[in-house]
């Protein structure tokens, strides 16, 4: 018995020197691969984690400052009903109401902005929070009584004093009007083209004769084939061609080109003296 189990033992251990190096090889060069493939798996959620955690803070200070105004608008209501009810009121309480119905409309525009960036963020993150779907949902329900709250208190003061309601709805008007001007200030046009394909799509116009002949801007010109910016957002314009040259005047020290290759990138440091002379830009390219 004892000469079968020595033999056995014999036969194991030369079976184990006789392993190939290419087996041992092939497990531990699989082993490896599912280790990497583990250890990326773990960095992708921890940079999916990182991504949430800096989403939901971002987000989570925007909701603060909604809920902050949304809380002051609606302590000013209480005042303007408090004040809007004494049936002497003064005229600087008149006045007081006023600017405090202002002071309320500032507050609204501030908040759409603020749920503009928010949506925009929320966007633009490649991010599932199913949380914070839930809270700018309710967000906006919020924002969507006040607002119904808000005319409310719009028909009240309608019905005590006309004066509020004209005063506020022009208020609101001029506001609108004001956003709309700062627009138009902020609107800026940029075409660039062959010489041939701008002057046949009525962008330039080459005048004077022979060696006088310059190319200019089209009196004019056809606005349909520019592209509309807003000179406060975008500060970088791609253009593609072998050699670049600007037909509008544009300050050389408030801009630079930088190229690579064909690509060329018009890099805006300095906007408003940019688009000083002359709210178009012209490129020819070769």
């Amino acid at each position: 018995m004892k000469h079968l189990i020595y033999s056995l033992f014999i036969v194991t251990l030369f079976m184990a020197c006789n392993t190939s190096p290419e087996t041992t090889d092939s497990v531990n060069s699989g082993d490896s691969e599912e280790l990497a493939r583990l250890r990326s798996e773990v960095r992708d959620l921890e940079n999916k984690l990182v991504e949430k955690d800096s989403v939901l803070n971002e987000s989570i200070m925007l909701f603060n400052e909604i809920e902050e105004n949304l809380a002051k608008i609606n302590l000013k209501e209480d005042e303007i009903r408090f004040r809007s009810n004494d049936i002497e009121l003064a005229e600087d309480g008149k006045q007081w109401i006023l600017q405090e119905i202002e002071n309320i409309n500032y507050l609204r525009e501030e908040n759409q902005k603020k749920v503009g960036e928010l949506n925009k963020q929320l966007a633009n993150k490649n991010v599932e929070i199913s949380e914070l779907k839930i809270l700018v949902s309710n967000l906006m329900n919020k924002i969507e009584v006040q607002e119904e709250e808000i005319e409310m208190l719009r028909v009240e003061l309608s019905d005590l004093d006309k004066e509020y309601v004209e005063l506020l709805e022009a208020y609101q008007e001029q506001s609108q009007i004001a956003a709309e001007t700062i627009r138009e200030l902020n609107t800026v046009y940029y075409a660039y083209g062959s010489e041939k394909e701008l002057i046949e799509n009525g962008v330039i116009v080459k005048e004077g004769r022979f060696l006088m002949r310059k190319t200019e801007l089209r009196g004019d010109l056809n606005d349909e084939y520019f592209t509309q910016i807003d000179l406060t957002k975008k500060d970088k314009i791609e253009i593609v061609g072998k050699k670049v040259k600007f037909i509008t005047d544009h300050p050389s020290s408030s801009y630079e080109i930088i190229s690579e290759g064909q690509n060329h990138t018009i890099q805006i440091n300095d906007p408003k003296t940019f688009w000083k002379v002359s709210k178009y830009l012209v490129v020819v390219v070769d």
